[in-house]
Parts: C-alpha cells; sequence; structure tokens
C-alpha cells in the first residue's frame, strides 16, 4: 500500500534512489511516471500512486514518454537507467584506480553491451559515454588548475588524460583557452597552512551543515591509527589500489563547502576519493526539504530547530564500516571502538603520514579472508562475531558483495542478512552509512526505543512511518535528541 503523503515527498525531492519504489499517475494528464520525472512536480490533489506499472497502466494511464517508465528499476532488461548512470559514474572514478579504461569493460561490469550503456547515457544525460567521460575529466582538470599548484602534467593525469598533449588539445577546444590560463587564477595561498607535498581543494553542500555534530559522530566510532577526529578536523589514512597516502578534512561554511587536504601520492585516485569522502561527509543531501518533511512530526520539532541540516555519516570504505557494524554487536560505542582499534593493529598495514595519530591502512577484506577464528578472537572479540567477519570479508574479497557501488540496497539488505552473525540491527544500521539508503530504520536499537519511550521494535518500526522516506535522518534526531530527561 502506497502513502501518498509520502510517496508525494519523495517525488518532489526527485531523488534517484526513490526511482522504482513507486509511479505516479497524473490525473490531469492521464500520463503516469516514474519519480525522477525531469518535468515539474503536478499538484498533489492531480496525483495517484501506485506501486507498479502494470498497477498505473491498469488504471487506465499512460506511460510517459520523458521519463520512460519501462526503464524504471525491476522493469526494464537492463535496470534503471537513473541507477545505471550514477553508478556508472562512480565506475569512471573507480575506474581510474581499477585501471579501467576502456568502456566496454565498464559495460562489462554492469551485465550490458556498448551499445545498450551508449543509449542509457544519452537518453539519461544528453550526451555519450565518451562526452560523459570526458567532461567529468575536464572539470576535475579545472577545479585542480584553479584550487591547487599541482604541476599541469600531473593534473592532466590525474583527471585521466593519457598525454598531456591530448589534455591541451580537448582542453582547448571546449573551453578556448590554454590550461594555464586558469593556473593564473590559482589561489596565492594554497597549501600555506597545509603539510610539504599536498594540496586542497573544495567540496560544496546544501547548507545548512552541522559539521561539529558530524565530527563528534565520527570521533566516538574512529578506528585507531586509521582514523583521527580533534575538535575541528577529520583525518585518515587512504589505501585506493595501488594508491596510498592521508587526508585531513575542515569546514569552511563561508563557502557552503569542506576542505580536503591530500597528499601527492593520492593525486590519482582523487575522482574517487572526493566520491567517498562526499558520501562519508552526506554533502549531497537536500537538508531543508529533508527538514521540512520531518518537521511536520512534532516530536522532532525541537531537534529540527536545535541542529538543522544533521547528516548521516556515510562511509569510507564499506567493509571497514561493516566491520565496525559487526564489533559494535551488543556492546558500547567505546567498547566496540576499542576491538576496531586491536582489529587495525592486528591486520592493518603499518604505515608513516605527517600525524603521529595515523599510523596504519584499514585492513582490506583479502587481508582479513586469509585470518582464522582464533586469530580474531584472541582480540577480545567473540567466536560468533569472528566468523562473521570472515564470512564477509570472504564475500567482498570474492566481489559476492558491492557494498561501495549499490544499486538496490533493499537487495544487499537481503544478501548482508544471509550472512552468519548479520540481523535485522546491523543490516539496516549497514544500509544507513555504507549503502546510503535514506529510508534505512533499525527498528531494533535499544537507543531509538529507548528515546522513544521504551517501546517494542515493532512499535518503533510503525511510530517510523510517518518520517518516511527519510528515516535515517529522523535516527540521527533520536540517537542525539530525545533521550528521557533523568
Amino acid at each position: 500500500m502506497i502513502n501518498g503523503d509520502t510517496a508525494y515527498q519523495a517525488l518532489t525531492s526527485k531523488d534517484t534512489r526513490f526511482d522504482g519504489l513507486f509511479y505516479v499517475g497524473v490525473t490531469s494528464t492521464g500520463i503516469y511516471c516514474r519519480p525522477v520525472c525531469p518535468v515539474k512536480a503536478p499538484r498533489r490533489e492531480n496525483c495517484r500512486f501506485f506501486a507498479s506499472a502494470e498497477a498505473a497502466e491498469k488504471a487506465a494511464f499512460r506511460p510517459c514518454l520523458r521519463c520512460r517508465p519501462e526503464l524504471a528499476p525491476g522493469n526494464a532488461p537492463v535496470d534503471s537507467a537513473h541507477r545505471i548512470t550514477d553508478l556508472l559514474l562512480q565506475r569512471i572514478d573507480e575506474g581510474m584506480i581499477d585501471e579501467v579504461s576502456s568502456l566496454e569493460e565498464v559495460a562489462a561490469w554492469f551485465h550490458l553491451s556498448l551499445r545498450q550503456l551508449r543509449r542509457i547515457v544519452q537518453q539519461e544525460l544528453g550526451v555519450s559515454p565518451l562526452e560523459l567521460k570526458q567532461t567529468r575529466r575536464l572539470l576535475l582538470a579545472k577545479q585542480l588548475l584553479t584550487e591547487t599548484r599541482l604541476p599541469i602534467t600531473e593534473i592532466a593525469f590525474a583527471s585521466g588524460f593519457s598525454s598531456l598533449r591530448r589534455f591541451n588539445d580537448v582542453f582547448n577546444q571546449r573551453y578556448r583557452m590554454p590550461p594555464s590560463r586558469l593556473r593564473k587564477e590559482a589561489a596565492a595561498g594554497e597549501n600555506e597552512l597545509g603539510h610539504l607535498g599536498s594540496s586542497t581543494l573544495l567540496l560544496g553542500y546544501r547548507p545548512p551543515y552541522n559539521w561539529q555534530t558530524m565530527l563528534d559522530f565520527l570521533r566516538l566510532r574512529a578506528l585507531k591509527g586509521v582514523e583521527w577526529v580533534d575538535e575541528a578536523r577529520y583525518l585518515r589514512t587512504v589505501q585506493l589500489g595501488r594508491y596510498r597516502g592521508w587526508i585531513c578534512v575542515t569546514h569552511v561554511p563561508q563557502k557552503n563547502a569542506l576542505q580536503v587536504e591530500f597528499s601527492h601520492a593520492l593525486t590519482g585516485a582523487l575522482p574517487a576519493l572526493l566520491r567517498r569522502l562526499r558520501n562519508l561527509f552526506d554533502l549531497n543531501a537536500h537538508p531543508q526539504f529533508i527538514d521540512e518533511h520531518l518537521r511536520q512530526d512534532p516530536l522532532l520539532t525541537v531537534s529540527i530547530d536545535r541542529d538543522p541540516g544533521l547528516r548521516v555519516p556515510g562511509a569510507f570504505d564499506g567493509f571497514e564500516m561493516t566491520v565496525r557494524a559487526v564489533l559494535g554487536q551488543q556492546i558500547t560505542v567505546k567498547a566496540a571502538t576499542t576491538l576496531g582499534g586491536r582489529f587495525v593493529s592486528a591486520f592493518g598495514e603499518a604505515f608513516p603520514t605527517p600525524f603521529t595519530e595515523l599510523n596504519r591502512l584499514t585492513p582490506p577484506p583479502s587481508r582479513v579472508a586469509e585470518a582464522s577464528i582464533d586469530e580474531i578472537a584472541s582480540l577480545g572479540i567473540v567466536s560468533a562475531r569472528a566468523r562473521s567477519i570472515l564470512a564477509l570479508a570472504a564475500a567482498c574479497s570474492h566481489g559476492e558483495l558491492q557494498l561501495d557501488t549499490c544499486t538496490y540496497p533493499e537487495e544487499m539488505v537481503q544478501k548482508l542478512k544471509q550472512l552468519p552473525g548479520i540481523g535485522d540491527w546491523t543490516a539496516a544500521y549497514i544500509a544507513m552509512r555504507a549503502l546510503r539508503w535514506p529510508d534505512a530504520f533499525p527498528a531494533g536499537d535499544i537507543v531509538v526505543r529507548n528515546n522513544l519511550g521504551k517501546i517494542s521494535a515493532k512499535q518503533a518500526e510503525a511510530r517510523s512511518a510517518v518520517w518516511q522516506p527519510w528515516r535515517s535522518y529522523a535516527v540521527m534526531h533520536i540517537w542525539k535528541n530525545l533521550a528521557p530527561e533523568k
């Protein structure tokens, strides 16, 4: 049964994560659309909502020729066009890490032919995959030229071009100026406050942004040696393919942006690095829209007034965050953080940085999969969770779980729950953070239940209906501001 008011909120948000979950029939035109249709949203009273395209057509609505409901998730032979294009952008970024240079290989990752991939991208973005890839490269190059003092040759290669000559030709053709002209606009004080061998870039967001709450959340859960969070900064070591280095992230509120300082060793992985940071800090959220919806429930009004722009912390590395979630089962956050530090010390590779607090790389799935139950249990981790971590590591290292590029969160949640030791709470928490699912809700979470009046998980699930489709954001308010007075 589709909740009309909830569906209308998702419709007006144009959030691609709701594509395929419902369809809207517009009574004034007799046409039905996907929730991501590019046309202006109809008035609420002219909308009818359906769980499937078949139901909409049975009610005598015709399919929209703009958004093409047949391409929605679960109905098209090649999957959701919107999600495919979004994941294509991710794979273009990650492809620079994995050395995937041909579009044929990218298409194969989606189980598509090159012809199908071209058609989908052309329909959704109005460009060919090659043009899309080239535009992404040029935009990154433009930002690097403007915001850093990296040599132009390094910028060319970091942006994905195979030669400096090719970079200059494409840049001149597109922007009608040589790259060196933008270099003159580079900030005069760039890197004056940074470290030798590093540069900075800005990542924008939609205000408001509650930076301090984000830091507080990450600080409590930081993996010792891999992450370090002080009063104003988030720092961590990074390994992306063959690239290793460190980052330091600070807040620049006057520019509605985060500033990312990165070691030059990570220059070749910048597209993937920046995307992962956007996920970690939830920079793509629409906070005003989300807060407006949640404010309709008086229970959350005071919290929203106190902390507008509250974000859902994501995950820089899906496997790392999932292991951390398993370690946190049925124990305090502090105890889980202690176990996480031991885990990193045992299985993470030593890595020197300019910061004494950062000295380890996060353990990759392949390394953890080689460990024994006894090795993991010797760290104070109970055997049941050791088995869960080993099963998770094996699934990730074999490619059975793609936690960093997930098309359908609901399907991934079911896969996770098939692993030993991962139940409803753990899967929902992973969906909130690693899978970036805005409507994930850990109904069994003890803090959520207590802060809602010591209710049952079933009652919490029912109570959460009014917050859909933004229940993950409601959870952040419940955790932070709804604790009962003592």
